[in-house]
């Protein structure tokens, strides 16, 4: 996979990375009216309900709010639509199929524009983490960051 350089998030799932682990990420095109693009510039969107899966084999976003656009009149969208992502058939596949082996899922990441100024969805492949293993992780970013705060004071 290539690296993208990410810039202006519209929209953030926060509570994706302290839920899952997010085995690998994969950038993913959305199909969206005009009155959608204007809320995401104006970052008036919550990815944290929404979650992807197959529907008509294709992968679609659902429960993804997006606020309506006030000055788009009667042109406006309807807010938790199911859109599509535009993601290459191999790649697809691929993901269609990691998903469906036992405790995987597809979580959808951050929303966000790139520098062509193109909507993009950051997709993520994740396994559900157990209360123990939230706990665990939580462990290891404190005292990471306990370490950082004594090195800091020592060095």
């Amino acid at each position: 996979m290539a690296k993208t350089k990410v810039s202006r998030a519209a929209a953030e799932n926060r509570r994706a990375r302290r839920d899952y682990t997010i085995e690998e990420t994969l950038e993913a095109g959305l199909v969206l009216q005009g009155s959608e693009v204007k809320s995401l510039r104006a970052g008036q969107a919550s990815l944290s309900e929404a979650w992807a899966g197959p529907e008509d084999g294709a992968i679609w976003l659902f429960n993804c709010h997006i606020s309506p656009y006030e000055q788009a009149g009667q042109a406006n969208h309807e807010p938790r639509r199911p859109r599509k992502l535009l993601v290459r058939k191999r790649e697809q596949q691929r993901l269609l199929d990691a998903a469906g082996r036992e405790g995987y899922t597809l979580v959808p990441l951050k929303i966000y524009f790139n520098d062509r100024g193109i909507a993009k969805l950051l997709l993520g492949l994740g396994k559900g983490k157990k209360r123990h293993d939230k706990r665990q992780s939580e462990k290891d970013r404190d005292w990471k960051r306990q370490k950082a705060r004594l090195m800091r004071e020592k060095g």
